[in-house]
C-alpha cells in the first residue's frame, strides 16, 4: 500500500520589534498573526516542484494501469491547512485531486483539520471537533467520506484509536516502530489494545525511509534506488501488507527532479506488477481483506508518532519553550468557550498547527538538521520568541472580549 501526506503550515509573520500586534484591529487579526505571503510563496514553489509534476504523474500512471488487470491504486492525508491554501493560491491543483479521487483508485485518509496536537488536550472536545471539520471539508470538495484516520505525524497511543473507533473509523494509522512491536512484523493488520472494531495498520518505516531519505544518498549501500530493485525487496519481504507512507513533498521537493525521484515512480507499477502475488490496495481495501493478528498496546503514558529517530512526541513535547508553548493553547480553549468570535477561535487554532512548537525543537545531530531544515527561523528561540508575541497578544485579545461581552 502507498500513501502520502499532504501538509503545510500557515506560516507566523515576524513582525520589526517596534511593531506592537495590539494596535492591529481584530478585523485584521489573522493577517497580522500569519504571513499568507511567505506561505503563498512556499506552496507555489512546491506546485511547481513537487504537488503539480507528481499529481499528475500519479493520475497519469493510474489511467493506464487501469487498462490492465492490475490498477495502481494509493491513498492521500490532506490536512485542512493544506486544502485552504489549494482554494487560496492553487485552485487547478484541487482540481487534479478531484480527478484523482474519480478514478476510484485513490483514497482520502481523515486527519485533524489544523494538523495540530489536539489529541493530547485533557478533557477537551477539540481534537473530534478538528476531525469532524476535516470529514465535513473532505465531503463537500470531494463528495467523499474518509473510512481511515491518521493522526498528526501518526501520533498514537490506545486511547487516540479509541477515539478514532467512537468516531466510527474501521483503520488508524502509526508507525511500525519496534518499540510498540517488538519482534512482530509492521506488515500485518493489527487490534489497538481496548478496541473491539477498529484496525490497526502500520507504517513499515524503512522501505518508506529508503525512498523518503535515502533515495538521493550517495553514500548508502542501497544507492541507486531503481524501480525493479525496490519492486524486488517489496517482493521478498513476508506479510499481508507492507505500508509505504511517506510524505508527497519527497517527490521533487525533498528529492529534485534531476534525482530520478520521478522516473522511479514512473516505472514503479509496471515492475510491481512483474511479481503475480505483489499488489496495489487502498487502506480501505487492506482493512476489509485483512484478519488481525494480534494485539498492540501503547499506553497512554508514552504515545508513538513517525518523527525523528525517537518515534516519540519529543519532536514537540520535550523543552521548556514546547511545552511552554503547548501549555498556553490548551488553557486557551475553555477561555474561548461560548465567547462566539469565530476569527479568534480560527486564530487560536491556526496557531495549534505542530508545526509552530516543532521549530522549537533543541534537539541536535541529524535530527536537529531536520528540524533545522523545515523551519523558516534561525533558531528555536528565535521560533518561541515569535510564538510567545503572537500567543500573548492573542491571550490579551481573549481576555479583553471576554471582559466586554
Amino acid at each position: 500500500m502507498l500513501c502520502f501526506e499532504l501538509h503545510q503550515p500557515l506560516r507566523l509573520r515576524q513582525w520589526p520589534s517596534n511593531y506592537r500586534l495590539s494596535d492591529f484591529p481584530a478585523e485584521s487579526l489573522l493577517e497580522s498573526y500569519f504571513d499568507y505571503e511567505f506561505t503563498g510563496a512556499i506552496f507555489r514553489r512546491a506546485c511547481s516542484k513537487s504537488y503539480f509534476p507528481a499529481t499528475k504523474l500519479l493520475l497519469e500512471l493510474i489511467q493506464e494501469s487501469k487498462k490492465r488487470s492490475k490498477p495502481f491504486k494509493l491513498g492521500f492525508s490532506l490536512s485542512g491547512n493544506f486544502i485552504e491554501q489549494c482554494e487560496r493560491f492553487e485552485p487547478r491543483l484541487l482540481d487534479i485531486f478531484r480527478d484523482l479521487v474519480g478514478t476510484g483508485c485513490v483514497e482520502l485518509l481523515a486527519e485533524t483539520y489544523y494538523h495540530s496536537l489536539a489529541c493530547f488536550f485533557e478533557g477537551s472536545k477539540e481534537f473530534e471537533n478538528q476531525i469532524k471539520m476535516h470529514q465535513s471539508l473532505i465531503d463537500r470538495l470531494f463528495g467523499y467520506r474518509p473510512n481511515t484516520f491518521q493522526n498528526t505525524e501518526m501520533i498514537y497511543s490506545n486511547v487516540i484509536a479509541k477515539r478514532a473507533e467512537q468516531l466510527g473509523f474501521s483503520g488508524i494509522f502509526t508507525e511500525g516502530t519496534e518499540r510498540i512491536l517488538g519482534w512482530r512484523s509492521p506488515n500485518f493488520v493489527y487490534r489497538p489494545r481496548g478496541c473491539t472494531r477498529i484496525k490497526l495498520l502500520m507504517r513499515n518505516y524503512q522501505l518508506t525511509d529508503d525512498i523518503g531519505f535515502r533515495f538521493s544518498l550517495r553514500t548508502w549501500s542501497g544507492w541507486p534506488l531503481t524501480a525493479d530493485k525496490f519492486a524486488r525487496w517489496l517482493s521478498d519481504t513476508p506479510g499481508d501488507s507492507v505500508n509505504i507512507f511517506m510524505d508527497f513533498e519527497t517527490l521533487g521537493e525533498h528529492h529534485w527532479e534531476p534525482t530520478g525521484i520521478f522516473e522511479f515512480f514512473r516505472h514503479l507499477p509496471l515492475e510491481l506488477f512483474r511479481y503475480p502475488h505483489l499488489n496495489c490496495a487502498t487502506p480501505r481495501e487492506t482493512i476489509q481483506r485483512h484478519e488481525v493478528v494480534g494485539e498492540v498496546d501503547v499506553p497512554d503514558s508514552n504515545p508513538v508518532s513517525w518523527a525523528d529517530l525517537e518515534r516519540d512526541t519529543s519532536a514537540w513535547l520535550l523543552n521548556k519553550m514546547q511545552l511552554d508553548s503547548f501549555e498556553r493553547l490548551r488553557r486557551l480553549e475553555s477561555r474561548l468557550e461560548d465567547l462566539g468570535n469565530p476569527t479568534l477561535l480560527k486564530a487560536w487554532r491556526y496557531l495549534q498547527t505542530s508545526d509552530h512548537i516543532y521549530y522549537m525543537s533543541t534537539k541536535t545531530g541529524g535530527t536537529g538538521e531536520v528540524h533545522s531544515y523545515f523551519s523558516p527561523y534561525s533558531s528555536a528561540n528565535v521560533a518561541y520568541a515569535n510564538f510567545e508575541r503572537v500567543i500573548s497578544d492573542l491571550e490579551q485579545r481573549v481576555g479583553i472580549a471576554r471582559h466586554t461581552r
